[in-house]
């Protein structure tokens, strides 16, 4: 049995990664094992909830992953614990642009069977947050609405009067929270800043956020109506293949400046006989001992892009070891961080191309396909991905892409490379971690 609830908005700023990761962190307060799922591709808010719960974080996405996959993924990762706590993504029925809602928080919610508790942010309005209540529970009635928890409240007075309203609405009130300027999180040009940016005040916020939502949530409520989930079948998911030959080893790019990656791939990749160990391009000098291959996922090297180009130790070691064929795959900020230089700070120097930074981003899913065959992917191999950057790349000529869509190529491609802004959720692909893994065994 999964006892789950998904904490889902009326739309972006309500306050929902806050309260989700609020009530992940006051439940394990309690003694309760507390696992974090993100409705969608978004590798920022995971991040709290790892660090509320002190599990590994987890994504739930229909078209990365595939419908028939978000049971056994949602089994996988809350495996042991005692509650699911599901964030949603933007609005409750906000999904991929004309699709009817495809991969919307709704959608994941009726795949899983899972009961919805809406966070309103109610500053700017008192009885009319009723009627928002209500409009949403009768929108899509395969989404069972089963409470609400009003959120940024101005007064007592102001709580009264909602409440009153909410009656009529036969949805059950299960939290009131009050403004609260000391706890949030800082936003960027993508989104909010990882919690690897700001640990340690990260860290240090989790027990007032913890005190914050059970002092205006009933958590006792919101554990019963986890529990009034139906009991889901099938088996949890599990890596499709296992090699029992000699181990080898993948540096992967993370700290501060690579925050962005899918707990599968990693797992995956241990499957296949390949141990993930991490560096920090920020500080570590050199690459780890018998490595024989590299995986630098997303992340934000422009922010960190001086103090990348510092570490020159490192930059000349990845520059070394591509040169001499060890396999890599790079997404998104891996793939700047093998460019010639970020808006003119020099990094490794892999690829020939440069990186500049744009005042619009790209967003969105993608439907992509392999041109050629590279270390990851079959030519023809065809796979669902997100883009999410605010970078161009300027490449030279003759270059290879690693992937394409609506007839736009992306990325670079070799027998040893792949990199590209497309991130991929290989849970979905198992065929690309064992590709992977193979050509990193073949090379140790």
């Amino acid at each position: 049995m999964v006892n789950r609830v998904v904490i889902a908005a009326p739309g972006s700023g309500h306050g929902k990664t806050t309260i989700a990761a609020g009530l992940m962190a006051a439940l394990r307060a309690r003694g309760l094992k507390v696992s974090g799922h993100k409705v969608g591709p978004d590798f920022i808010d995971p991040s709290y909830h790892s660090l509320a719960t002190g599990r590994p974080p987890r994504n739930l996405d229909p078209f990365l992953q595939g419908e028939d996959r978000l049971i056994p993924l949602l089994r996988h990762g809350s495996a042991g614990a005692d509650i699911a706590v599901i964030e949603g993504v933007m609005g409750l029925f906000d999904g991929a642009l004309g699709t009817e809602g495809y991969a919307s928080t709704a959608h994941v919610a009726r795949l899983l069977d899972a009961p919805v508790v809406l966070v309103v942010d109610a500053s700017a309005a008192s009885r009319s947050v009723a009627a928002t209540v209500l409009g949403f529970a009768q929108y899509d009635t395969r989404v069972r609405l089963a409470g609400v928890i009003l959120n940024k409240l101005g007064s007592q007075r102001h709580a009264d009067e909602i409440v009153t309203a909410l009656e009529a609405t036969g949805v059950p009130l299960l939290g009131t929270l009050y403004r609260n300027e000391e706890i949030h999180a800082p936003s960027r040009h993508l989104g909010l800043v990882p919690a690897a940016e700001r640990a340690s005040e990260s860290a240090r916020l989790l027990p007032e956020l913890a005190a914050w939502i059970s002092e205006g949530v009933d958590l006792g409520a919101i554990v019963q109506v986890a529990r009034s989930a139906s009991r889901l079948s099938g088996e949890a998911w599990r890596p499709p293949f296992s090699y029992d030959g000699r181990r080898t080893v993948v540096a992967a790019a993370a700290g501060p400046a690579f925050t962005f990656r899918y707990t599968e791939a990693v797992e995956l990749l241990a499957a296949a006989g390949v141990d993930v160990v991490d560096v920090d391009p920020l500080q570590d000098k050199e690459l780890p001992e018998s490595c024989a291959g590299l995986y630098f996922g997303g992340g934000f090297p422009e922010v960190h892009a001086e103090e990348l180009s510092a570490n020159v130790p490192l930059r000349t070691a990845v520059a070394r070891a591509v040169g001499d064929g060890m396999p890599v795959v790079a997404e998104c900020a891996g793939l700047l961080y093998l460019c010639q230089d970020i808006d003119g700070t020099p990094m490794t120097g892999v690829l020939d191309a440069s990186a500049t930074m744009t005042k619009r981003g790209k967003l969105g899913y993608r439907k992509a396909f392999a041109p050629a065959d590279s270390v990851l992917a079959v030519a023809g191999q065809r796979v669902t991905g997100h883009e999410f950057h605010r970078t161009i790349i300027e490449p030279g000529s003759g270059a290879t892409p690693a992937w394409g869509w609506d007839r736009t190529p992306d990325g670079f491609a070799s027998a040893s490379l792949h990199a590209s802004y497309l991130h991929v959720h290989w849970a979905g692909y198992p065929e690309l971690a064992e590709r992977f893994a193979a050509a990193v065994r073949a090379h140790g």
